[in-house]
């Protein structure tokens, strides 16, 4: 397994696919691991070469004391690029990775050749809402987030039709690090892009799923009103995680863009 210190950081990455360029990098949701992509890369892996990772406080990256930044995360991801020699890369970021990708391509717009932002937006919640959710993770750990987490990240047609996979997902998100969890809350408590989404000049694409309740369709659509040229397209069926409920369209969306825009 790949590990690299990114600032006394240590973090896990998986590099697939092509030896050469276009490159595409995928960003993680809260809770969550580089695996949430596993459905998506058998896809993609004759069109790039495919970088994923862990962020801070996920996975198999390190620990870091809360509190996060999106600055933090962002820097974090131009870390690895630079580690990879990477100078230019599609990036494709879910929930708070679409807040980092966005990040990126405000504070590195070199480094951005296009966007995929997932179920995301320019602002995500409020800030008392993450300072409440924080506050009951450290109080109680992550078990209490379980079932509601699960009802937010899948429909209930896929809850019920692969709750083996629910089960998985659920010790996924329990193996997250209460400072991880709570330190990418303090991230997005914080992170508000609303106000400079506008100067975002790559080609970009939004995508949500229709029945996301975490990030629902109307904050895809505001998101994909803000960045200048922006294209905004559901998943039919899906919740906050279409990459595994539903990866063959979402693999359908992004081909397609990335036809439209040259870079396939």
């Amino acid at each position: 397994m790949p590990f690299v210190d990114i600032g006394g950081v240590v973090h896990h990455y998986l590099v697939e696919g092509r030896d050469s360029p276009p490159t595409l990098v995928f960003s993680n949701s809260l809770g969550t691991d580089l695996r949430i992509w596993d459905a998506l890369i058998p896809h993609l892996l004759n069109h790039f070469r495919i970088v994923r990772y862990d962020k801070r406080g996920h996975g198999l990256s390190d620990v870091v004391k809360p509190p996060y930044s999106i600055d933090d995360l962002a820097q974090d991801l131009v870390g690895l690029l630079d580690a990879l020699s990477i100078n230019e890369a599609v990036v494709c970021g879910i929930s708070v990775g679409g807040l980092i990708t966005q990040r990126l391509a405000l504070a590195h717009p070199h480094r951005v050749r296009a966007l995929v932002l997932c179920d995301t937006g320019a602002r995500i919640g409020s800030s008392a809402s993450w300072e409440e959710r924080s506050n009951t993770v450290r109080a109680n750990g992550l078990k209490l987030l379980v079932a509601p987490s699960m009802e937010r990240w899948f429909t209930p047609a896929y809850r019920e039709r692969c709750p083996t996979d629910v089960r998985g997902y659920s010790n996924m998100l329990l193996t997250t690090s209460v400072d991880g969890y709570v330190g990418t809350c303090c991230a997005l408590r914080d992170a508000d892009l609303t106000s400079e989404a506008s100067r975002i000049k790559q080609p970009t694409l939004v995508l949500c799923g229709d029945r996301d309740v975490a990030t629902p369709p109307e904050l895809g659509e505001q998101l994909a009103r803000l960045i200048p040229h922006a294209r905004f397209s559901l998943i039919q069926r899906a919740a906050h995680l279409p990459c595994i409920e539903l990866p063959e369209a979402v693999v359908e969306r992004m081909m397609r863009f990335f036809g439209e825009v040259h870079i396939v």
